[in-house]
């Protein structure tokens, strides 16, 4: 019997009740993401990922605008204020260039 298989009958139905936590999560704790909406441009994103000292990564999203499957899209990740800020930065800098105002 391989190691992946249920030890007993029904093993497979047991529910996961969240006490085992993989290392994988254990080093995402206290880190927050800033999913980017395609179109964002480079630069902004640059320098947001230098002024705020954050790490770009993907994740898989799913994009509600349109009908497709979820696909990866560009992630700001660090700290929440440094999250927040960025999202502040790059809102200023998109608005700037293309005279948005909120309403």
């Amino acid at each position: 019997m391989a190691d992946s298989e249920p030890k007993q009958v029904g093993d497979e139905f047991i529910e996961d009740d969240g006490t085992v936590v993989d290392e994988k999560e254990k080093a995402l704790e206290g880190v927050y993401d800033l999913v980017l909406p395609p179109g964002v441009p480079y630069k902004v994103i640059m320098e947001a990922v230098e002024k705020y000292n954050l790490e770009v990564t993907t994740r898989k999203c799913a994009l509600k605008t349109i009908d497709v499957e979820s696909e990866n899209l560009l992630v700001l990740r660090g700290e929440l204020e440094s999250v927040n800020n960025a999202h502040d930065y790059i809102y200023k800098k998109l608005s700037e260039k293309y005279n948005y105002k909120r309403r």
